[in-house]
């Protein structure tokens, strides 16, 4: 395995900038934003694709740093009910996945997506349980009509570009859990699979370990986010883990995101490295950064020295057992 980083965390430093100091912490590789939530801070497909120098200016600027392009991220809801926004993140979809087969990158990022309730409907609609009944019949409606078809054809397009897409499981959309992940594989194509990021399960009380070897055992795995969540007990016990107040209201959140480590303790991510280990995953861990008690640079630094030490740990028992 590789230790990157998702460069969204430095959007406000030029690009070359960024690749200097990825390269100067001792990283492998970084996860580029081409749009959606990530945004375009310093790659915009659409322009890059206009221009076949500027291509190979960039992979060359990536390359010559001893770093790699573990993925192209592009977290959007293609298939928003808003007919703007939809077809905005699908483009923006559709130029990552262009941009990365020109860059010879394997898998492009993104979230699922969610519908709305109806055709007339302009915000997402997340089903989350399905009593009354007619939320039952709005998550049918939603996956037999626009989830399923339009992953149908992305996984087409994919195919015809030699590009696979790792979907992220993210309350909010269609795919949340490992159980949708595989249905939207199932009935979509094996060219989709998992960006897997522990943070986004650990509030759902999922075990990260289990996911990490269902996934991996159905060839799902394509990329790994490090991130972790703090679940406040007092919090939780009052209110339970679904949790609508803003991000920055830290002291009444249920959960918050946290840098690896301050979440979770050093034994839980031995545990999922490892089970990333055995699982037989020789991708990139690429550190993201959401913490809103740290700086960027606090959270970085922390991250990197916390996964250095267990990545190294898993490369010596390799050694050891082999």
């Amino acid at each position: 395995m590789k230790l990157g980083v998702f460069a969204v965390l430095f959007a406000d430093k030029p690009f070359s900038e960024v690749l200097d100091k990825i390269a100067a912490a001792g990283l492998d590789a970084v996860e580029i934003g081409c749009g959606g939530f990530p945004g375009k801070a310093h790659c915009n497909p659409e322009t890059l694709l206009s221009q076949p120098d500027a291509v190979t200016k960039f992979r060359d600027a990536v390359a010559a740093r001893g770093l790699e392009i573990s993925a192209l991220s592009c977290h959007g809801n293609p298939i928003h009910p808003n007919r703007a926004k939809a077809a905005q993140d699908h483009q923006d979809f559709v130029n990552t996945v262009l941009l990365a087969e020109k860059l010879g990158v394997q898998t492009v990022i993104t979230f699922s997506g969610c519908p709305g309730d109806s055709e007339g409907a302009q915000h997402p609609s997340w089903v989350t349980c399905p009593w009354p009944d007619e939320y039952g019949e709005v998550l049918t409606w939603q996956w037999e009509q626009k989830v399923i078809p339009y992953w149908q054809e992305q996984s087409r397009f994919l195919r015809d570009h030699g590009v696979r897409v790792a979907i992220e499981p993210h309350p909010g959309f269609v795919v949340y859990n490992t159980e949708t992940l595989l249905r939207l594989r199932a009935a979509c194509g094996d060219n989709i699979g998992v960006n897997f990021d522990p943070s986004h399960l650990f509030w759902q009380a999922m075990d990260p370990v289990m996911g990490i070897k269902e996934l991996a055992a159905a060839g799902a795995l394509f990329h790994f986010h490090a991130k972790d969540t703090a679940i406040d007990p007092q919090n939780t016990g009052r209110n339970g883990v679904l949790d609508t107040k803003t991000y920055r209201d830290e002291l009444h959140r249920s959960w918050i995101f946290r840098t690896v480590g301050y979440g979770h303790g050093e034994q839980t991510w031995r545990d999922i490295i490892s089970a990333l280990q055995v699982s037989g995953y020789q991708g990139v861990v690429s550190i993201e950064h959401e913490d809103s008690l740290m700086s960027v640079e606090e959270g970085f630094n922390k991250a990197v020295t916390f996964l250095q030490k267990q990545l190294i740990r898993e490369k010596i028992g390799e050694i050891w057992w082999a």
